[in-house]
């Protein structure tokens, strides 16, 4: 689409806006002058929008899923980044591939008819979540390619409505998410990589908000009228600064007048100074691993296969996530205090990959015996044991648990950082009943875990213990 001739203006205050913001951009209209904030409300500045309590529900969630989906899955090659790899970078691979698969003067526009999600079952989706044990899912509205899930009115040809799929994928699947009570995210890139107006304001220095005023946030603001989600899980940020994303005044708008202003939660990826520093909840970066505790609450963002977000037809097995390093990623990350999102990337028809659907199964079969450690749960005052023992806490009051990874030869597990008291309990989750245990030489304890050989157990990838009356 040409650019209009707007006038470059500095960010403004967008707290007036109502739900026919997106037309009055579309329009041209100047926006009136934004009234001061009146007691209670958040201004359009980042200390007070950092002020904001984040909503309980998302630390209590733990576990949820990411989903990768649109266009770059029909090459479904390489990457999500496909687009940018063959054009951007001008890749000799990335050109190759298409020419061996694709007719002779073939354009990225033209996947688009190709992506059908013929077989897609919103329904069938969320009872795998579900059964995942995942507690919200975070769908791509919008990759960097451009190409929106939904009818976008500002992406004109190039979603999911007017081609494609002929579908509204973001709504279809936040229908199946809330009829099984799960909550729903939207993935929305701020930037995208060949989009005329956005490639002029960067020639600009980001001095021009053509893109911005065009299309980032009349898309924002339609995605939460239309959709009200639980999450908006921004990206595509880090070329810019956040006055030019516009970012302070939407969330302001976001936590004052949207109509999930209560329920919301964001992330911290709002313009190149905001990551790890401003927002509901920080990312920081893809599959960040704080290695300490952090004093602000965070996700760890990972992907099952380690080489894409998206799916690939050439994936290999090698280079996928087994089961017990999604256990051990997820436990570490909560015991940290952080929330695990797990990624899988599904095909161009909507199918999940009967290997992603085993790993995401495997995760909710060990969630089913030891949730009880995860969801709901905070960090203790020790997070993971640093000596023999491969055990990492949690604790939900009266309780403190012990995740294992090893089970010890002699089946007595050395547990030195608890404090006993007279009143000291010791189950295993999943076992019926209570264990011995003795107090250890020099400090801690030693627990004398089940005869049966772990092989025997119902799950072999880690272990709970649930300790009652220990400090």
């Amino acid at each position: 689409m040409a650019a209009r001739a707007l006038v470059s203006r500095p960010a403004a205050p967008l707290l007036w806006l109502l739900p026919l913001f997106p037309l009055l951009l579309l329009l041209g209209a100047a926006p009136p002058p934004a009234p001061r904030p009146s007691p209670g409300r958040y201004s359009p500045d980042w200390a007070s929008l950092d002020a904001r309590p984040l909503p309980g529900w998302f630390d209590e969630a733990k576990v949820g899923v990411f989903l990768h989906w649109g266009v770059f899955a029909v090459p479904a090659w390489g990457s999500e980044w496909f687009w940018w790899h063959w054009k951007g970078e001008r890749r000799l691979d990335y050109e190759l591939f298409v020419r061996s698969r694709f007719p002779p003067g073939t354009a990225y526009a033209d996947f688009a008819p190709r992506f059908t999600a013929r077989d897609f079952q919103p329904h069938a989706w969320a009872s795998l979540f579900q059964k995942a044990g995942a507690r919200y899912v975070v769908l791509t509205a919008k990759h960097h390619e451009g190409f929106t899930n939904w009818g976008s009115p500002v992406s004109w040809n190039w979603n999911s409505m007017d081609t494609g799929p002929h579908r509204d994928l973001v709504g279809e699947l936040g229908e199946a998410l809330r009829g099984r009570n799960i909550h729903y995210g939207l993935y929305h890139s701020l930037f995208e990589w060949f989009n005329p107006l956005y490639v002029e304001d960067k020639k600009s220095g980001f001095k021009s908000q053509y893109f911005v005023l065009e299309k980032t946030l009349p898309e924002l603001y339609d995605l939460v009228i239309r959709y009200k989600p639980d999450i908006i899980w921004s990206d595509g940020e880090w070329e810019a600064p956040d006055t030019y994303w516009n970012s302070t005044s939407f969330l302001a708008w976001l936590y004052n007048d949207s109509p999930v202003k209560d329920t919301v939660v964001v992330n911290d990826r709002w313009g190149i100074n905001c990551s790890c520093h401003h927002g509901g909840y920080y990312n920081c970066q893809d599959k960040y691993k704080p290695g300490t505790l952090p004093t602000h609450k965070w996700e760890m963002c990972s992907s099952i296969d380690k080489s894409s977000w998206g799916y690939r037809s050439n994936m290999k097995i090698n280079e996928l996530m087994d089961t017990s390093s999604i256990i051990k990623e997820l436990v570490s990350t909560v015991s940290y205090g952080g929330n695990y999102l797990l990624n899988i990337g599904p095909t161009k028809e909507g199918v999940i990959a009967p290997i992603f659907q085993e790993r995401l199964l495997a995760m909710g079969k060990w969630l089913d015996i030891n949730g009880e450690a995860i969801y709901a749960s905070k960090p203790w005052r020790v997070q993971k044991e640093n000596g023999t023992a491969s055990a990492w806490y949690t604790s939900k009051k009266p309780a403190v648990y012990t995740i294992f990874f090893t089970w010890p030869e002699d089946s007595v597990l050395y547990l030195p950082s608890p404090d006993l008291t007279a009143g000291t309990q010791v189950t295993m989750l999943g076992f019926p009943a209570s264990l011995k245990w003795q107090k250890a030489p020099g400090g801690g304890l030693h627990i004398t875990l089940p005869s049966t050989v772990p092989s025997l157990l119902p799950l072999q990838h880690a272990w709970t213990l649930k300790l009652v009356g220990v400090e």
